[in-house]
């Protein structure tokens, strides 16, 4: 660890950055429409969100992320009784990446936040997926840590102890309620950044710093780097 580098702000890429269930929800509409489902796409969306989210956080040896989203569809696919080829059904969903929304937010205000500090990612997700995002532009791709490359995922407490060894004096942004108790758990300084559809979890630990929106965020980092000292 560089303890005497500049520090680091990562963000997590599908809660904080993207608006991962508009661009997700919309790709799942359209297969909908071409399956002729009686759900529609947010309905997929949550189901296959969460199961992803399990498979993730069982996942103890590295594998790509299309291979538990894959697992996570088909799952998905099996509870709401829908037809589907899902190889298929993932490649497309996959291939929509560039389309899904950042918040709107963002694309002001990391250029704005990185005048004062180097942005990076800490993100379950594969390289190249990353890249397909509209968030790729905004991130420093030297500082751009996804579970490929730290080869474990999210909440597991060793990406967090990582992605530290990596970036030497780092801050997280995160949103979901698994990173922001993975971040404190593993004892990294975090500020939680608020987005719809986002809440902590009840049982677990409270981040000491809050904003509302990316304008809130160069202050509280601050912040969070001078009582972790």
């Amino acid at each position: 660890m560089a303890s005497d580098a500049p520090h680091v702000v990562t963000f997590d890429l599908f809660s904080a950055l993207v608006d991962s269930r508009a661009g997700a929800s919309e790709a799942f509409d359209r297969l909908a429409a071409a399956r002729g489902w009686q759900v529609g796409g947010g309905e997929v969306y949550d189901e296959w969100d969460a199961r992803n989210k399990r498979a993730q956080k069982a996942c103890r040896s590295w594998v790509p992320y299309a291979d538990l989203a894959r697992q996570a569809l088909a799952s998905t696919y099996d509870v709401l009784g829908l037809d589907g080829d899902v190889d298929e059904n993932v490649d497309q969903l996959l291939a929509s990446l560039p389309r899904w929304p950042l918040w709107p937010d963002v694309a002001d205000g990391l250029p704005r936040l990185a005048r004062g500090h180097r942005i990076g990612l800490l993100s379950n997700v594969d390289d190249e997926l990353f890249l397909r995002t509209q968030a790729a532009p905004y991130v420093d791709r030297d500082l751009a840590l996804t579970s490929e490359r730290l080869r474990v995922y999210k909440p597991d407490p060793r990406i967090y102890q990582r992605a530290q060894e990596h970036l030497g004096r780092m801050v997280h942004v995160a949103t979901s309620a698994r990173d922001v108790r993975g971040a404190v758990e593993a004892g990294i300084p975090v500020v939680r950044l608020r987005r719809p559809g986002h809440r902590l979890d009840p049982e677990g630990p409270r981040p000491l710093f809050e904003a509302a929106d990316m304008a809130g965020l160069g202050d509280l980092v601050g912040r969070a780097l001078r009582v972790s000292r």
